[in-house]
């Protein structure tokens, strides 16, 4: 068997260029309208679509989402989801959960990864909103 090359820039650059694709982009912007903002509704139906969209690119360099490729650990298979009501199965976020812990050991290593990760993120992540100047400021309150 040849060995995979595995380029962590390369391999992200992919993911990042399949969510950019008209298909993808239309399942982000249904998902994200189905969420309406909400976390917990970003959790339902907008993270399995990230997910999806990433493990697509990213089996074909063995990270497995079945728990059996090099990359995907086999425990995943038979694990209980916890009770969570996840709405995609666990085993299809082994591989994703796997090669975002590999781009995060890089991030710090390699400005050009730490960049194209944050782009990344920022496609299925709501940016944090930050409370009004002085509301609730630090929970102390005046007197």
């Amino acid at each position: 068997l040849a060995a995979m090359c595995l380029c962590p820039a390369a391999v992200l650059a992919e993911v990042i260029k399949a969510f950019g694709t008209p298909e993808n982009a239309q399942r982000m912007e249904e998902a994200r309208d189905n969420a309406c903002n909400d976390m917990g509704k970003m959790l339902q139906f907008l993270l399995p679509v990230a997910t999806q969209i990433q493990q697509d690119v990213i089996k074909a360099y063995g990270f497995s989402s079945d728990g059996e490729g090099s990359w995907g650990p086999r425990w995943v298979e038979v694990q209980p989801c916890g009770g969570c009501r996840c709405p995609l199965p666990t085993p299809c976020l082994a591989g994703v959960l796997k090669f975002a812990r590999l781009i995060k050991s890089y991030e710090s290593q390699d400005p050009e990864i730490a960049s194209m990760s944050g782009k990344l993120k920022a496609m299925f992540l709501p940016p944090m909103a930050l409370p009004p100047h002085g509301a609730g400021a630090g929970g102390v309150a005046a007197s």
